[in-house]
């Protein structure tokens, strides 16, 4: 096959892994295409299934080696979540939310759901501390 056709597959594998969410897969098959086509661009130019058989070779091979660290260094640097930073946060209640029961509280300018983990009512505008979020929901404690 052209050094060329083996190219643009590399090429074309590489951009559906930016265009694909997770996994580390197609990067690989991408980096094997590569090998074969800058192989043959430097003149190494064996039948198709030798071509075949490096590609799944080299493929294999940086799936292998290099998917597991990557993947722990791109979850490793995923910044904490910006919600998760709320917690410990001071909240005000927009309205009474009774022990252990639900209603409205406003944190940096947003009313969110709150959840009394309390043991006592909180009150009318009564300041509230933010203990953890729960979907779109305060756990909140007076």
């Amino acid at each position: 096959m052209a050094w060329w056709v083996w190219l643009l597959a590399g090429i074309a594998l590489l951009g559906i892994e930016m265009l694909t969410p997770g996994g580390f897969f197609t990067i690989f098959f991408g980096a094997g295409a590569l090998v074969v086509g800058l192989f043959g661009l430097l003149g190494w130019q064996p039948g198709v299934p030798v071509q075949g058989l490096v590609f799944l070779a080299v493929s294999v091979a940086s799936l292998l080696v290099f998917r597991k660290p990557l993947m722990e260094k791109f979850q490793r640097s995923i910044p904490q979540k910006q919600v998760d930073s709320l917690v410990g946060e001071t909240a005000v209640a927009l309205e009474e939310i009774p022990a252990g029961g639900m209603g409205k509280a406003e944190l940096r300018g947003s009313s969110w759901s709150a959840r009394n983990l309390g043991d006592t009512p909180i009150l009318l505008k009564q300041r509230v501390r933010v203990e953890r979020i729960d979907g779109l929901t305060l756990d909140v404690r007076a």
